[in-house]
């Protein structure tokens, strides 16, 4: 059964759902009509998702439309321990604490496994990793997947090129619903709490170096220079540097950026986009933060063996001294700075991006058996069905296009 860090904190947990659900009004309404309908009846769903509040309300919405749900945390650092405990408390298999050691974190991947998904909701693409490279017996049982995080989709289109995908998994992740709220507007905000709850320091005046110009740094720079901040872009790629240069920002090679920033946030989705000769060069008490999926976009372990001592100075945020003298402080071992310091993306931001999780798994199961093995894109009329119904909780209301307008946009014939 259920593996949590301490049952004694359902309580609170409970607590949290219920605040969690106030702000969740898209995704209840699609809990509303799978309650109804049974869309997902019998079907069992594995899920690899950060353990959090707003993931305890996809659960419940799932489990609504009469799926059966296993859960374990996507990252060792992630899990809400009072919401992992409530879950359980409720009779829901979840495996997940904060703080797993790796060889916990592929234990509770493999209880996930074990329960024989047949629909697998990732974020980070482990759970389907690691149904092809040692589970192959049970694809044949699945009928699709669904993943969250862009690194997830980057590793999904790289199997798909080797032809190692085996069957369908919808790229929820780019729905522009998504994108639009949890990669830009959330993980703006959630990537600023994180490092303030960890540091508490100014932003107003610093330096602050993004690395990555795609839809998440625009969304953590925006904020950044909203609090003051002196905002620098590195960049590889051609276009996304030239919208930084126009959006108002400095743009300029690490190497460069290295010297003269005093908080870096990296958010590529690569891998060492911050090495070891760049925190060599930087400034006495440079902050390094991650908001990419995985611990890998900074350095971390190349750190450790440079540097002449290593100390925890406040909760998840540690002080190496370098061979200069010069002190640096990463934050979160390098994981998440946004859920490991903070609790993630606002529950109005994963509204959008969970209906997109609870509509994919209803598709998949709609059409199953006719989906090529292959990364898909949710249809645009059901992001656009999304976006809708987060109007309906904003209150808001749009036009709608009269007959002769359609008739014209469908036409070639009226012209000048």
């Amino acid at each position: 059964m259920s593996k949590v860090k301490d049952p004694k904190l359902a309580e609170q947990g409970l607590k949290n759902i219920e605040f969690a659900e106030r702000e969740m009004d898209a995704l209840l309404k699609v809990r509303e009509r799978f309650t109804k309908e049974k869309p997902l009846k019998g079907v069992r769903i594995g899920i690899c998702l950060h353990i959090t509040k707003e993931t305890a309300v996809l659960i419940e919405t799932l489990i609504a439309g009469g799926a059966e749900v296993t859960a374990c945390s996507c990252n060792p650092l992630s899990t809400q321990d009072d919401v992992a405990a409530a879950l359980a408390k409720k009779g829901i298999e979840v495996y997940a604490y904060k703080g797993e050691s790796k060889e916990d974190y592929y234990k509770f991947l493999n209880k996930v496994i074990e329960f024989k998904p047949q629909i697998t909701i990732d974020d980070g693409c482990d759970l389907v990793t690691e149904i092809h490279s040692k589970h192959k017996d049970l694809i044949e049982g699945v009928i699709g997947g669904a993943e969250e995080t862009s690194t997830g989709v980057i590793r999904l289109r790289a199997m798909e090129k080797d032809n190692a995908l085996k069957y369908p998994v919808i790229a929820v992740n780019d729905n522009k619903t998504k994108h639009l709220l949890d990669n830009y507007i959330g993980t703006g905000q959630s990537t600023i709490d994180g490092i303030l709850r960890g540091t508490n320091i100014l932003l107003a005046g610093k330096n602050a170096v993004v690395a990555g110009y795609g839809d998440c740094g625009k969304g953590v720079a925006l904020r950044l220079r909203g609090m003051g901040a002196n905002v620098i872009i590195t960049e590889v790629n051609p276009f996304r540097a030239v919208q930084a240069v126009y959006d108002g920002y400095r743009v300029m090679p690490m190497d460069e950026a290295a010297k003269i920033g005093n908080v870096f946030i990296t958010v590529t989705g690569n891998k060492h986009v911050i090495k070891t000769e760049h925190i060599s060069t930087m400034k006495d008490g440079a902050i390094l933060a991650n908001s990419g999926h995985f611990d890998v976009e900074i350095d971390y372990s190349g750190l450790k063996q440079i540097a002449l001592e290593a100390r925890e100075i406040r909760p998840l945020v540690e002080e190496f001294t370098l061979k200069n003298g010069n002190k640096v402080l990463v934050l979160a071992q390098g994981r998440l700075c946004n859920l490991s310091l903070a609790e993630g993306h606002p529950s109005a931001v994963m509204a959008t991006s969970f209906c997109g999780q609870a509509l994919a798994c209803e598709y998949l199961v709609k059409n199953k058996g006719k989906l090529p093995p292959k990364v898909i894109t949710l249809p645009e009329e059901l992001d656009n069905e999304i976006a809708g119904l987060q109007l309906e909780a904003l209150e808001t209301e749009i036009d709608e296009l009269d007959q002769k307008q359609i008739e014209y946009l469908n036409s070639w014939k009226e012209s000048t």
